[in-house]
């Protein structure tokens, strides 16, 4: 990788936090508007699972030691594809995206190798203003396979929460009983199995996740109909930042659709919300997914805020 005479490309630690932070916080403006990362969430990524941050990230700064770029790869179950985040100053660092996603892509390669496979997908995101991002992507092979939408509303004017539809009652996890965290699970893992990129996560894997959404567990519910599970969601702190209450995700098992169990999980949600104090509440949504979700959501106040588009690249094995 080429760099400006005096800049260094070199492996991030932990003492490194802080000043990546400053480069992530400096894209996130860039890209949506705000800084949408803290130092938890940067940590969080430099030790995932499945992440080594002696092979699989990159940190560049200046000849003043300033962090200018910062990439980490990502494969939250360490089956499926890697996910890859490059993130520049887009005022000092914009050139080298392309050279870091270089990087990242024989990084990929070797990824492949080691876990016995001919090749792997990749994936990464681009937000709204990020044109020249998307076009580097497109140059480096990538394609655009879908887009997903954020969608908000404000819990200001909230109505009351109304009866739910006949048969259907909303209850909250009962988060210190296993048992009902293995029925969670289950509602969950069934719901997605027909949803595109699933890739189903067993209970044990999907437990050891559950602190990385905070401790709202008494904003997690489940929906029955006539005394049998139907439905479920989850929510995390990822937007409390930004005084939101965040639905992480919404499950409604196939026999149940169409019923009115998403619109009751989603009015509890946003009632336990405001009475938190929220300003609002949000989600994302993969159009891609053939429920059609949007309309349901649309129902129950939330309009579309921004977009993002997913890109992605197949990324052969390095020969060994």
């Amino acid at each position: 990788m080429r760099l400006p005479a005096g800049w260094i490309a070199r492996r991030p630690t932990l003492d490194d936090v802080p000043a990546i932070l400053k480069v992530v916080h400096a894209a996130d403006t860039f890209a949506v508007g705000y800084p949408d990362f803290d130092a938890e969430d940067v940590e969080a990524a430099l030790t995932a699972p499945f992440v080594d941050m002696a092979r699989d990230s990159w940190l560049v700064t200046d000849p003043d030691g300033v962090a200018v770029g910062w990439t980490v790869l990502a494969n939250p179950t360490g089956v499926g594809r890697d996910f890859v985040e490059v993130y520049v100053d887009p005022e000092r660092g914009a050139d080298l995206r392309a050279p870091l996603l270089a990087r990242l892509l024989d990084r990929v390669a070797e990824r492949a190798a080691e876990r016995g496979l001919p090749a792997l997908t990749v994936r990464t995101a681009v937000f709204a203003p990020e044109t020249r991002w998307a076009a580097e992507l497109v140059e480096a092979g990538f394609t655009r396979v879908k887009r997903y939408i954020r969608m908000a509303r404000s819990l200001a004017d909230l109505p009351a929460e109304p009866a739910p539809p006949a048969g259907v009652a909303v209850r909250p996890l009962r988060a210190g009983d296993e048992t009902d965290l293995r029925l969670f699970h289950r509602i969950f893992d069934t719901a997605f199995r027909d949803t595109p990129d699933y890739e189903p996560l067993g209970f044990a894997g999907w437990r050891e996740r559950i602190p990385s959404y905070g401790k709202v567990w008494d904003e997690w519910f489940v929906a029955e109909v006539d005394g049998e599970p139907a439905g479920a969601l989850q929510s995390s702190d990822q937007a409390l930042e930004h005084d939101m209450g965040w639905v992480s995700t919404l499950s409604v098992l196939p026999a149940y659709r169409r019923r009115g169990v998403g619109a009751a999980l989603l009015r509890r949600a946003f009632a336990v919300y405001a009475t938190k104090g929220r300003a609002a509440a949000g989600l994302g949504v993969d159009l891609a997914n053939p429920t059609t979700p949007v309309t349901l959501y649309r129902s129950v106040g939330l309009r579309e805020a921004r977009w993002t588009d997913m890109y992605e690249r197949t990324v052969n094995a390095t020969d060994v």
